[in-house]
């Protein structure tokens, strides 16, 4: 992790379906008091029907979704608000999309076991996602790299719990307490 000076930090969610990430983006946003944006909802139609589908999106596809949270995460860090968003993120050349857009965007990766996650997204209701597609999305994840400003959390504590540790992370890095 790097020092993110006083500005409030912009925050990525980052993880496969089924790991919280709206949930604890929520959480997140909330403890740190600034905007929460849901990067699905960047998703043009096309990406969403495919997915729903059960195909898998390509980096043809993404790439436009990925440029577009950039703009929504540099929109709130010239602004100074702060954001935290959720986004798959799932490999290092996405995240260096983002990240070229927002400098000093911050990863929190929710990794959990491939049995809890399915079990999960199978339980919720309403979401485009279906689970035969984390297997795909398992392949295609990788891990935030040494460099990469970011940790990872695991899942399996409750989401205020996840939260709660993450907040005390940025807050950490941000002013120097623990």
């Amino acid at each position: 992790m790097t020092p993110h000076g006083t500005d409030p930090p912009c925050v990525v969610v980052m993880g496969v379906s089924g790991t919280g990430k709206s949930t604890v983006g929520r959480l997140l946003a909330g403890r740190l008091g600034v905007p929460f944006a849901d990067a699905d909802e960047l998703h043009p139609p096309a990406n969403i029907a495919k997915m729903a589908a059960g195909v898998p999106l390509d980096d043809a596809d993404r790439l436009p979704w990925l440029e577009s949270v950039g703009r929504l995460l540099h929109t709130h860090r010239e602004d100074g608000t702060g954001v935290v968003v959720t986004c798959s993120a799932l490999r290092r050349r996405y995240r260096d999309v983002l990240r070229a857009a927002c400098p000093g965007a911050f990863f929190l990766h929710l990794t959990g076991d491939p049995r809890l996650l399915t079990e999960r997204i199978g339980r919720r209701s309403g979401h485009f996602m279906p689970a035969r597609l984390l297997a795909s999305q398992l392949r295609t994840l990788e891990a935030l790299e040494p460099g990469e400003d970011g940790t990872s959390i695991d899942v399996t504590p409750p989401p205020e719990e996840i939260a709660a540790t993450a907040a005390r992370l940025l807050r950490g890095t941000a002013d120097g307490t623990p």
